[in-house]
């Protein structure tokens, strides 16, 4: 029988290598898509997963066993991604979705590279589309209020279920779900409101 998570941790406690070994396979997976559901960049989301059970180890004794392990562990890596984005905005690095080029003329224009293009529907045109939707859609994202924002991302990005959410958001789960509802209902009506004035165009 498996040892259970707060039998791990205990030896963790005591430098336990081989016990944070187990606890780190155990839950490798779920901060890493965790944290690159925040920060969108898969050599990033490996380093600050790393930050993170590095916390563990270093810090097992702050765990007070309220919630679960999982839920806990996720707190700290939705917070190490947090002070990752801030330290990226700080040194004004934001990630380039598109490429920008320029023409002999001097002109921009936007390139997308060969490695990103589907050969088996290479047609520009929907390329451009796809890429303007994807565009739009972040711009939606960004724009809902922080708390919903956050538990969108979550469930969508970090394909976690609501119960999950709402261990690791510490908030009742009926919470997750109203902010979840009001976050889909505001991008669902403001993409119909684009779509119309994309056909009265």
């Amino acid at each position: 029988m498996a040892p259970s998570d707060l039998e791990l941790l205990e030896r963790v406690r005591a430098h336990d290598a081989a016990a944070f070994e187990m606890l780190s396979s155990r839950y490798r997976t779920s901060v890493y898509w965790h944290v690159f559901a925040c920060v969108h960049d898969a050599d990033a989301a490996e380093d600050v997963a790393q930050e993170v059970f590095l916390l563990l180890w270093l810090r097992a004794d702050q765990w007070q066993g309220h919630g679960t392990l999982q839920g806990w562990l996720l707190r700290i890596a939705h917070n190490q991604a947090l002070n990752y984005l801030r330290s990226v905005r700080r040194r004004r690095q934001l990630p380039l979705d598109v490429p920008v080029e320029f023409t002999e003329d001097g002109n921009e224009y936007e390139c997308i590279p060969d490695w990103m293009v589907d050969q088996q529907n290479p047609e520009p045109d929907q390329l451009v589309v796809q890429w303007e939707h994807r565009r739009l859609l972040q711009e939606l994202i960004e724009g809902l209020p922080a708390e919903k924002r956050e538990v969108f991302r979550l469930v969508h990005d970090g394909d976690m279920g609501l119960r999950q959410v709402a261990d690791m958001l510490s908030i009742p789960t009926g919470t997750v779900k109203s902010r979840l509802h009001y976050a889909t209902r505001r991008l669902a009506r403001q993409w119909s409101d684009l779509n119309k004035d994309e056909e009265d165009l």
